[in-house]
């Protein structure tokens, strides 16, 4: 019986080879490297989670006790979040709601709506604003960078006025693209605009009849805007990190940044002791109703970081509870490499290629990723997981650098994603060489069968 099975495999073989070489030479199935799982789902795309979704470091055992209604502390690049307090609920913000009309003004210089040398003109409306500011009079006509220094050094409700007036044409409807863009931004739905300033609308002598309500924000919408901010106009801190400056060229008296803690007034005998190493930004607020409230900014050791303070009960207090919120960050965390490109992936290191001289290719990493990471951490805290492309993009011929997988990496909430790409070429084979590669495989395979079963 032995003998009749082996006679009966063989006349298989001779009776189905011509057949199973013209279909192997159409469809040649690829085969994975070792390790590999077959068939493998199709990979995401390379994204980082956004800071909108607030990804969370773990926490640590000293952190800090906050003098303050809510508070939080974000890592500039990845959005990460080192520690909050209460960062969901929503306050009055006062003038931190005006990072959104920096936001629109930055924005209308990147489409080349308006350029630097733009002149803007206030008007009475603006003119008349009160709080901080006042230094600008009816009809008068200043450069948009003048105007755009005024509200970011000195905190100037009438320059703010003035551009809601030039970009939204009443700042009514410039309060709408506020809230339009507080959407975009991915702030939360507590995050409502009424105007340019961030006045209580009881100190608005033209409250918006089409918008209900006051201007709020949770600190968490707070710290968002300003990872926006920093992302799409970081030359905001070419005027936020300024410590004083006169409007105009005649002008005697300068207008004094409200930010105590620049790293600028580290020789200002007044505020020295406030002054905080790598801090540029970046938008400070007060009202009876929002109390002492502080968007704060600063980079250390290639490292920035984003903190928010809302509702201190005096204004030194909302500098003296930032500085809790950096020292802990920057004593606690740090921007640690993991990957680097051209690297391999021990789980992946390769992939088989159909209809190609090789019949395989190495990948690697096409760019290297960073994590905010508590100090000493280690590679074993961070889950790798990769894949291959779909085997229908698994086809010769494959350039160097083609992306043929995908690499997720874990860490504490944080999520990047990274391509594998091909690490040298793969021509594609002849018809004649992959059709005798066929036929081997099939022998091979067929006595491979025989083997077994005897």
């Amino acid at each position: 019986m032995r003998g009749f099975r082996f006679t009966r495999k063989k006349v298989a073989l001779a009776l189905g080879i011509s057949l199973i070489a013209q279909s192997l030479l159409l469809h040649i199935q690829p085969t994975y490297a070792a390790g590999t799982p077959s068939p493998t789902p199709k990979a995401g795309a390379t994204a980082t989670t956004p800071p909108a979704t607030g990804a969370t470091t773990a926490p640590a055992a000293n952190e800090p006790q906050l003098n303050a209604k809510s508070g939080i502390v974000m890592e500039a690049s990845t959005g990460a979040v080192l520690y909050q307090f209460n960062a969901d609920e929503a306050y009055p913000p006062a003038s931190m709601a005006k990072m959104m009309t920096e936001y629109l003004a930055l924005e209308s210089i990147k489409e080349g709506k308006f350029t630097w040398d733009s002149k803007i003109t206030a008007s009475k409306n603006a003119a008349d604003v009160i709080g901080s500011g006042q230094l600008i009079a009816e009809n008068e006509t200043l450069t948009f960078k003048q105007m755009f220094s005024a509200m970011s050094i000195y905190s100037a409700n009438d320059a703010s006025v003035a551009f809601a007036e030039t970009l939204g044409g009443t700042e009514e409807n410039f309060a709408k693209m506020m809230n339009d863009k507080a959407k975009q931004l991915g702030m939360s739905d507590k995050a409502h605009f009424i105007s340019a300033t961030g006045l209580s609308r009881a100190d608005l002598k033209n409250p918006p009849a089409s918008i209900e309500g006051e201007t709020k924000m949770t600190a968490r919408d707070a710290a968002i805007l300003a990872y926006n901010i920093l992302k799409d106009h970081k030359e905001i801190l070419d005027f936020t990190k300024i410590p004083s400056q006169t409007l105009r060229p005649t002008d005697k008296t300068p207008m004094i940044n409200w930010n105590w803690m620049l790293e600028g007034n580290a020789s200002n005998v007044n505020f020295k002791k406030y002054s905080y190493p790598g801090l540029d930004g970046l938008k400070t607020g007060s009202t009876d109703d929002a109390g002492y409230c502080f968007t704060g900014t600063a980079e250390r050791n290639g490292m920035r970081l984003i903190t928010v303070v809302m509702g201190t009960k005096t204004e030194p207090e909302r500098f003296n509870e930032t500085r809790k919120l950096l020292d802990y960050g920057f004593n606690n965390f740090e921007m640690k490499p993991f990957l680097s490109a051209n690297q391999e992936i021990d789980s992946l290191k390769k992939v088989n290629i159909k209809k190609g001289v090789q019949t395989e290719v190495g990948l690697v990493v096409k760019e290297g990723l960073t994590f905010i990471a508590k100090k000493g951490a280690k590679d074993s805290d961070f889950q790798i997981t990769a894949a291959p492309l779909d085997e229908t993009k698994l086809v010769a011929p494959i350039k160097q650098g083609d992306v043929l997988g995908k690499a997720k990496v874990t860490y504490n909430g944080q999520e990047k994603t990274v391509d594998l790409i091909a690490s040298g070429d793969v021509e594609k084979g002849s018809w004649i060489r992959l059709l005798f590669r066929s036929l081997k495989n099939f022998v091979s395979d067929m006595f491979s069968g025989i083997k077994g079963g005897s």
